[in-house]
C-alpha cells in the first residue's frame, strides 16, 4: 500500500511539475525554482531521483514472499514500471540537468527486466513510445544498451528490432513520426552495440524495400556500423567475410536509390568506411567509380557527398603521395615486362621445377582474359599476328602449337589460332566440345583451359600417364615441390613481382579514375550552392597537393571566385591559396620564399589577362594581411634585377608579382620607381617589350585607384614631365614604332596608360610622341620612294608601320576621353570645393532670410549639381569641339584612319584591318557628331569584314558606344543582334558577352531579336552554349522578362522562314520554359498557346506549340483552362505527336491529383482520346447528345464578339502577366505597322568593281528612324 500511494504522489507531481515547466517556457525562465518551491513546498526535481532509488532498492529485494504462491502479480510490475514510462514521456527528461534521473529510470527497469519477467511489457511499450515521442530514441538507445551489456538482457535488442521488422512498410510510409523514430533508435543502437544487434539484421532487410527512405537509411547504416566495429581487419573468418561483402554489396546497390537522400547517405557512410580504412583493396576501385558516377546525379546534396568521398580516398588512398597517372604509366609497363621476363625464364631455366598447369594456368589467366577481351572488342588488332593453321596439319599438332604459344605468354596469337582452329576442326577433338550457350568469351577460355591443362585435368593420383601426357613440352609429370634453395628464391621473387605489378596496376587506375572525376567536378565550381563550390575547391587543394597534374586546371578555374559575392566562396578561395602556396617547404625562410615564387610563377605562365586580375586581387590581400614574408620581396627584387641567375622568363614574373604585391602596398614598387626604370626600359638592345610591359603595369599599381572623394585636399600624385620615366617610355615607344615586333604594341598601350596616369600634362608628352612616330613614318615614306626606279609608282609604305601609327594613335585617343572625364574632371570638382571652403571661410555671417535661403538652396543640392553640370558640359564642349577639329594631333589622324577603313580592297592586311578598325571605334568614343558620322561605316565593316578579329573587335567598339550614345545606336540594334549567327565561333562568342552585358544593364531594348540568343542554347560550342544559359539564368531575376518575351521567341523560332529544326527547338523551349514557375503565368501561357494553335500555319508550328504546353507545369486551374480553349486544338489531335504531348501533360497531372482533380483529368483524357480517334465534330456530337451543360466548349458559350477578343490577343505579340480585373492592350495594327518595314544589308559580290573600296553602306541602308532610349527618373511616377 505504501508503494502504491507513494508512486501515485510521483505521479501526481511529476504531472504538476510539467505543467509548470510548460508555464516557465511561455513566462521566461526567471524565478522557475522559486515557483517551484511555493507550488510543491519543495524542488521535485531534487527528490525524484531519490525516489526512483527507493523503488529500485524495493524490487532488488526478495518481495514474493508477500504474495500467495510466491508469484508476485502482474500488476505490481505494471505499477512500478508504468511510473517508470510516464516520466520519460516528459520532453523535459532529455536535458542534460535530469540525466540522474534517466540513469535511475533505467536501472529500476533493468531491475524489472531481470527479476520481474517483464520483457514482453517493455518491448511492446518501447515501441509505442517510439512512435509518438521523437526525444525518446536517444534515451531508449542508451537504457537498452545497458540492459544488453550490463544486465545481460541481449534478447530485449533481438526482440524489439523483431517488433520493428514486423512493421508494414506501407504503414510506416504513412506514419512519417514512428518511421523517424524508428530510424533514429536503429541508427544510434547500431553504434552502440553492433555486435548485439547484427545477429537480426536479417530481420530488418524488408524495410529495405520500403516506400520511407529514412528506414533505409536506418538500415543502411546499421550496415556500415557493423562493419566499421566488427567486420573490419585482416583476421575475419570466412562466413565474417561473407557477412561483410553483403552488407558492401547492399551499400553500393543504394547508390542507385530513387530517392536523393538514401545516395547521399550511402555515400556518407562509404565515406567514414574509407577514413578509418575499413574498406577493402579489392572493391576500391568499385566504389571510386560509383562515386564518379554520382557527380552527375541532379540531386546537389548527393554530388556534395560523392566530392567528399573522393576526398576521403585521396587521403586514405594506399597507393602513393603522388598520383599522376603519366608517372605510374611507365612504371607499369616496365614492370609487367619484367614480369613477363621472369615467368619465361623461370620456365626455361627449372623445367622439371614446373608448376603444375592448373596452377599455371591460375596464374596466366588474369592476362589471357585481358588480352581475349581486347580481341572480342577490336578484332581487327589481332589480323596477320599468326601463321595460321597448315593444310596438312592435324588437330593434335595444331593444339600442341596452342600449347606452346600459351607457355610462352603469346597470347594473342594463341587466341587468334584458336579461332582458327575452331572454324577449320569442328568435328574433332577438343575443338568440338564447344557449348553454344555460353559467352564468347567464356567458350575461349574454357577451350584454352582444356589444351592448357588437359580434357578433364586428372589427378596424378588417379591416372598418372594422363597427368604426364597432358603437360606442356618439356614437362614432366613430377609433382613434387623443388627442394633447393634456388628454386624457392626464384619462385619467392616471382610471387614479389606480381604483387609489384598488381600494386601498379591498382594505382595506376586509381590515378585514371580521379582524373575523370577533376573533369566532372571543374564544371561544378561554379554551382549555386555555396557548400558544393567550398567542397569542389577543397577537393582540388587535395588533388594538387597529391600531385595530379590535371588539378592545376581546377586550381586556376577557381580564381575567378575570388569576386564572389558570397563571403564563404571568396574566404573558401583565398583559404585555398593560403594552404597551396603560403605554406611550401623548405629549411630556410629564404628557401621557402623562393620555392613560393616558383609555384606562383606556374600560375602565370600562358595565363589570361582576367587570371592574372584574379591573381592579383589575392595577392594583394596576402600582402595587406602581412601573410607574405619580407624575403619573399627581397628574393623577387634580386631575381629582377639579375642579382641571382634566372630566365628571361621567370625575371617577368617577379616583375609582375612585385606589381601585384605593389597593391596591396605601393611602397614596395614606389620606393623603388629608378630601379624598376633600370630594369625594364634601360636602353639594351634589342629591347624587352615584355618585360617593360609589366614594369609599367607594376609601377601604375602605386595609384591609388578609388574614385576620389568630394572632400579630398590634396592634389592626385603625379611626376613632372620631364621625369626620367617618361623620356625612355617616350624613346621605346619612338623607336620601336619602326619595327615589327608583335609585343610592341600591348608595351605601347600600358605606356599610353601609365603616362595619363601618372604624368603632370600627359597630353603633352603624347602628343610629341605621336608626332615624331608620324615623322619617322614620312621618312619611312621618302626613303621608298627615292629607292625606286619608276617615279610614276605611287610609294607603299609598310603595312607594320602603318599599323603601328593608327593603333597608338587610338590608344591616345581613348586614353584622353578617359584623362578628361576622370582626372580632369575630378580635379574640376576638387578644386572648386575647395574654393567654395576658402570662400565660406571669408564671407562674414549674414542675415537671417538670406541664410534660410541659402541653406534651402543646399538642402535641394542645387548648388552643387549645377556646379557638376557646367564641369560636365565643359567636358563634353571639349570633346565634341576640340580634340577632333581644327588643328589637333588626333584631327589629323583622322582622314588617314578613315581611308584605310573606307578602302578594305586596297588595305587587306588583316593586321591592318584590326587596327583600324579598333582606332575608329576609339575615335568614335570621344564625340557623339563624330561617331554619327561614322556609325554607318562602323556597321558596314561589322557586317562585311572577311576577317573575323575586325568582326569581333568592331562588336565590342559598337557595345561600348551603346553605353556612351544608347540613342546614336538604338536604330542600329538588329545589327548587333545579327552577330549572334556569325559563322565565326569567335565572333559569336563576343557577340554573345556584348549582346548579355547591353541586355542585362538595360542599354538595349529587349525586342523579338532575343531569340537570336536563344538559338545560343543549342550552338555546337560548349562555352558559347553556356554563355546563353547563363544569360537566361540572369534574365530570369528580373521580374517576368522572360514570360514577356516567350511569345515571339516560340513565333521566331517556329517559323517556317528563319526557325531552327524540330530537334533544336525542344532543346531550346525546355530551357526557356523552365523558367516559367508562377501558377499566373502558366495559366495564361496555357491559355496564349492553345489559342495561337488557331494562327498557326503548318504542322511544324502545331507540334512545336503542343510541345511547348507539354513542358509548361501545369496546375488543376491550369488545365480548366485548356478545357476551356479545346476546340483549338482539338482537330489537331489526330497527329499522333501532339496527342502524345498532351497525354504527357495528363501523366504529369496525375502525381499528387486529388479526387475532384482525377475526375477532370479523366474528362480530358476521353475528350483526347476520343478528338484522336474520331475527329473533333465527334465529341460535340457526343456532348450535345449527352446534354452536358456543366462543360460545354468555350466557342459555344461565349458570345461572337468574345471570340473576336480571343482572336485578336493571340495577334498581338505584347504579351505580360495578367492582373486581376484589369487588362492593358495594345491595337493590334501598331506593331503590324512598326514591323513592316525592315533593315536589310545589300553585300555586293563583284570584287573587282571600283566600288569594293568603298565599305560604306549606301544612304537607303542608313536606318532614318531614331527612337531614342528614354530613362524614367527614380522620382518619377508612373502614369
Amino acid at each position: 500500500m505504501n508503494c502504491y500511494a507513494l508512486i501515485r504522489l510521483l505521479e501526481s507531481f511529476e504531472t504538476t511539475s510539467s505543467q509548470t515547466g510548460l508555464m516557465d517556457v511561455e513566462l521566461g525562465g526567471k524565478g522557475r525554482k522559486s515557483r517551484a518551491k511555493a507550488t510543491h513546498g519543495f524542488d521535485w526535481e531534487e527528490e525524484r531521483q531519490p525516489i526512483l532509488q527507493l523503488l529500485t532498492q524495493l524490487l532488488q529485494l526478495d518481495i514474493r514472499h508477500l504474495w500467495n504462491h510466491s508469484i508476485i502479480e502482474e500488476e505490481f510490475v505494471s505499477l512500478v514500471t508504468g511510473c517508470c514510462y510516464r516520466l520519460l514521456e516528459n520532453p523535459t527528461i532529455s536535458h542534460q540537468k535530469n540525466r540522474p534521473t534517466r540513469e535511475a529510470i533505467t536501472h529500476l527497469l533493468g531491475v524489472a527486466l531481470t527479476r520481474y519477467n517483464h520483457m514482453l511489457s517493455a518491448t511492446v511499450k518501447i515501441i509505442q513510445m517510439l512512435q509518438h515521442f521523437e526525444h525518446l530514441a536517444s534515451i531508449l538507445v542508451a537504457a537498452v544498451s545497458l540492459w544488453a551489456t550490463d544486465y545481460g538482457m541481449k534478447s530485449i535488442v533481438g526482440e524489439i528490432v523483431r517488433e520493428i521488422g514486423q512493421k508494414c512498410p506501407q504503414e510506416l510510409s504513412r506514419d512519417p513520426t514512428g518511421a523517424k523514430g524508428f530510424a533514429a533508435f536503429l541508427t544510434e543502437l547500431a553504434e552502440r552495440i553492433p555486435a548485439i544487434l547484427m545477429s537480426s539484421m536479417c530481420i530488418l532487410l524488408d524495410h529495405l524495400d520500403g516506400e520511407n527512405y529514412m528506414m533505409r537509411n536506418a538500415v543502411l547504416a546499421a550496415m556500415a556500423e557493423m562493419v566499421l566495429q566488427v567486420l573490419s581487419g585482416d583476421q575475419l573468418e570466412a562466413a565474417s567475410r561473407d557477412t561483410r561483402d553483403q552488407f558492401l554489396d547492399t551499400l553500393q546497390a543504394h547508390c542507385h536509390d530513387v530517392n536523393s537522400f538514401v545516395r547521399s547517405r550511402v555515400l556518407q557512410l562509404f565515406t567514414r568506411i574509407v577514413q578509418q580504412k575499413a574498406l577493402p583493396l579489392m572493391r576500391f576501385q568499385a566504389v571510386v567509380a560509383l562515386a564518379v558516377g554520382r557527380l552527375a546525379d541532379k540531386s546537389v546534396l548527393v554530388c556534395k557527398s560523392a566530392i567528399q568521398l573522393l576526398a576521403s580516398f585521396l587521403a586514405n588512398n594506399p597507393f602513393s603521395c603522388k598520383l599522376s597517372d603519366t608517372d605510374l604509366a611507365g612504371p607499369l609497363q616496365k614492370e609487367t615486362q619484367k614480369l613477363q621476363e621472369m615467368r619465361a625464364q623461370r620456365r626455361a631455366t627449372a623445367p622439371s621445377a614446373e608448376l603444375d598447369p592448373a596452377e599455371e594456368w591460375e596464374a596466366m589467366l588474369p592476362e589471357l582474359k585481358a588480352t581475349l577481351q581486347q580481341l572480342l572488342m577490336l578484332p581487327q588488332e589481332g589480323e596477320g599476328m599468326s601463321e595460321g593453321v597448315a593444310e596438312t596439319e592435324t588437330p593434335e599438332e595444331v593444339e600442341g602449337r596452342i600449347r606452346q604459344l600459351l607457355a610462352k605468354a603469346s597470347y594473342k596469337q594463341a587466341v587468334i589460332l584458336t579461332q582458327e582452329a575452331m572454324g577449320r576442326f569442328q568435328e574433332s577433338e577438343p575443338f568440338c566440345h564447344v557449348d553454344p550457350d555460353e559467352s564468347e568469351e567464356t567458350r575461349f577460355l574454357s577451350l584454352l583451359g582444356t589444351i592448357f591443362k588437359g580434357p578433364a585435368a586428372p589427378t596424378q593420383e588417379e591416372n598418372p600417364q594422363a597427368a604426364a601426357g597432358n603437360l606442356g613440352p618439356g614437362e614432366t609429370g613430377c609433382k613434387d615441390k623443388p627442394s633447393g634453395s634456388e628454386p624457392e628464391e626464384c619462385s619467392d621473387e616471382l610471387v614479389k613481382q606480381e604483387l609489384l605489378v598488381q600494386y601498379l596496376q591498382d594505382a595506376h587506375s586509381f590515378s585514371l579514375q580521379i582524373t575523370k572525376a577533376i573533369g566532372i567536378i571543374s564544371k561544378m565550381m561554379y554551382e549555386h550552392t555555396t557548400t558544393v563550390v567550398q567542397e569542389v575547391i577543397e577537393f582540388f587543394v587535395m588533388v594538387f597537393q597529391f600531385g595530379v597534374p590535371q588539378a592545376l586546371f581546377g586550381v586556376r578555374r577557381m580564381l575567378p571566385l575570388i569576386w564572389s559575392k558570397e563571403p564563404g566562396v571568396r574566404d573558401a578561395v583565398l583559404n585555398a591559396y593560403r594552404q597551396l602556396y603560403l605554406k611550401p617547404k623548405g629549411d630556410s625562410a629564404r628557401a621557402k620564399a623562393q620555392t613560393l615564387i616558383h609555384n606562383l610563377s606556374l600560375l602565370l605562365v600562358d595565363a589570361s589577362v582576367g587570371t592574372i586580375q584574379c591573381l592579383e586581387e589575392i595577392i594583394c590581400e596576402f600582402v595587406q594581411k602581412d601573410e607574405l614574408s619580407p624575403a619573399v620581396t627581397q628574393v623577387l627584387w634580386e631575381r629582377a634585377t639579375e642579382k641571382v641567375p634566372c630566365s628571361p622568363l621567370e625575371r617577368c614574373s617577379s616583375v609582375m608579382l612585385l606589381g601585384m604585391m605593389a597593391r596591396g602596398k605601393p611602397e614596395i614598387v614606389g620606393s623603388n620607381l629608378d630601379t624598376l626604370v633600370n630594369i625594364g626600359l634601360d636602353e639594351k638592345l634589342p629591347p624587352d617589350y615584355r618585360l617593360a610591359q609589366q614594369v609599367c603595369h607594376a609601377i601604375a599599381n602605386i595609384l591609388d585607384r578609388r574614385k576620389p572623394s568630394m572632400g579630398e585636399r590634396h592634389p592626385p600624385f603625379r611626376l613632372p614631365q620631364e621625369h626620367r620615366l617618361f623620356e625612355r617610355l617616350r624613346e621605346m615607344v619612338t623607336k620601336g614604332s619602326i619595327h615589327p615586333d608583335p609585343l610592341w604594341v600591348p608595351f605601347k598601350e600600358a605606356a599610353v596608360a601609365l603616362i595619363y596616369q601618372l604624368a603632370e600634362g600627359p597630353e603633352v608628352i603624347c602628343a610629341r610622341i605621336l608626332q615624331d612616330c608620324a615623322k619617322q613614318a614620312l621618312e619611312k615614306l621618302e626613303e621608298k620612294s627615292d629607292h625606286q626606279e619608276a617615279p610614276q609608282e605611287t610609294p607603299v609604305l609598310p603595312t607594320f608601320l602603318l599599323m603601328n601609327l593608327l593603333s597608338l594613335a587610338g590608344d591616345v585617343a581613348l586614353q584622353q576621353l578617359v584623362h578628361l572625364e576622370q582626372a580632369v574632371s575630378g580635379e574640376l570638382c576638387r578644386r572648386r570645393v575647395l574654393r567654395e571652403e576658402q570662400e565660406h571661410k571669408r564671407k562674414e555671417p549674414k542675415e537671417k532670410n538670406s541664410k534660410s535661403e541659402s541653406t534651402l538652396e543646399e538642402e535641394m543640392g542645387l548648388g552643387g549639381a549645377t556646379a557638376d553640370d557646367t564641369e560636365a558640359e565643359l567636358i563634353r564642349g571639349i570633346c565634341e569641339l576640340e580634340l577632333l577639329e581644327g588643328k589637333q594631333t588626333l584631327a589629323a589622324f583622322v582622314p588617314l584612319l578613315l581611308k584605310v577603313c573606307n578602302n578594305p580592297g586596297l588595305y587587306s592586311n588583316p593586321e591592318l584591318s584590326t587596327a583600324a578598325s579598333l582606332a575608329l571605334g576609339k575615335f568614335c568614343m570621344i564625340s557623339a557628331t563624330f561617331c554619327d558620322s561614322q556609325l554607318r561605316l562602323l556597321f558596314t565593316m561589322l557586317e562585311k569584314s572577311s576577317f573575323p578579329i575586325v568582326r569581333s573587335n568592331l562588336m565590342i567598339a559598337t557595345g561600348d558606344l551603346a553605353i556612351r550614345f544608347p540613342n546614336l545606336v538604338d536604330p542600329w540594334t538588329p545589327h548587333l543582334y545579327a552577330r549572334l549567327r556569325d559563322p565565326s565561333q569567335h565572333v559569336r562568342k563576343t557577340a554573345a558577352l556584348v549582346m548579355t552585358h547591353l541586355i542585362l544593364k538595360d542599354m538595349v531594348k529587349v525586342k523579338g531579336q532575343v531569340s537570336e540568343m536563344a538559338v545560343l542554347l543549342i550552338d555546337p560550342a560548349p562555352q558559347i552554349a553556356a554563355l546563353a544559359k547563363n544569360f537566361f539564368n540572369e534574365l530570369s531575376n528580373k521580374a517576368n522578362a522572360i514570360y514577356n518575351l516567350l511569345p515571339d521567341i516560340i513565333s521566331r523560332l517556329s517559323a517556317p522562314e528563319g526557325g531552327v529544326e524540330e530537334e533544336p527547338f525542344h532543346t531550346i523551349m525546355k530551357q526557356l520554359l523552365s523558367y516559367i514557375t508562377k501558377d499566373k503565368q502558366t495559366e495564361s501561357l496555357v491559355e496564349k498557346l492553345c489559342q495561337r494553335f488557331r494562327t498557326a500555319q503548318t504542322e511544324r508550328q502545331y507540334r512545336d506549340l503542343a510541345y511547348c504546353v507539354s513542358q509548361l507545369p501545369l496546375t488543376e486551374r491550369g488545365l480548366r483552362k485548356m478545357l476551356d480553349n479545346f476546340d483549338c486544338f482539338g482537330d489537331k489531335l489526330s497527329d499522333e505527336s501532339i496527342f502524345s504531348a498532351f497525354l504527357s501533360i495528363l501523366g504529369k497531372l496525375r502525381r499528387g491529383a486529388k479526387p475532384e482533380g482525377k475526375a477532370v483529368i479523366d474528362e480530358f483524357e476521353q475528350k483526347l482520346r476520343t478528338c484522336h480517334t474520331r475527329g473533333l465534330d465527334t465529341v460535340e456530337e457526343l456532348e450535345v447528345g449527352q446534354g452536358s451543360n456543366q462543360r460545354a466548349p468555350s466557342a459555344r458559350k461565349q458570345p461572337a464578339a468574345a471570340r473576336h477578343r480571343h482572336v485578336a490577343s493571340t495577334a498581338s505579340d505584347d504579351f505580360v502577366t495578367p492582373k486581376p480585373r484589369r487588362t492593358t492592350r495594345q491595337h493590334p495594327n501598331t506593331q503590324q505597322r512598326a514591323s513592316r518595314k525592315k533593315l536589310r544589308i545589300v553585300f555586293s559580290s563583284d570584287e573587282s568593281s571600283d566600288e569594293e573600296l568603298s565599305a560604306e553602306m549606301t544612304e537607303d541602308e542608313t536606318p532614318k528612324k531614331t527612337t531614342p532610349i528614354r530613362r524614367a527618373s527614380a522620382h518619377r511616377h508612373r502614369s
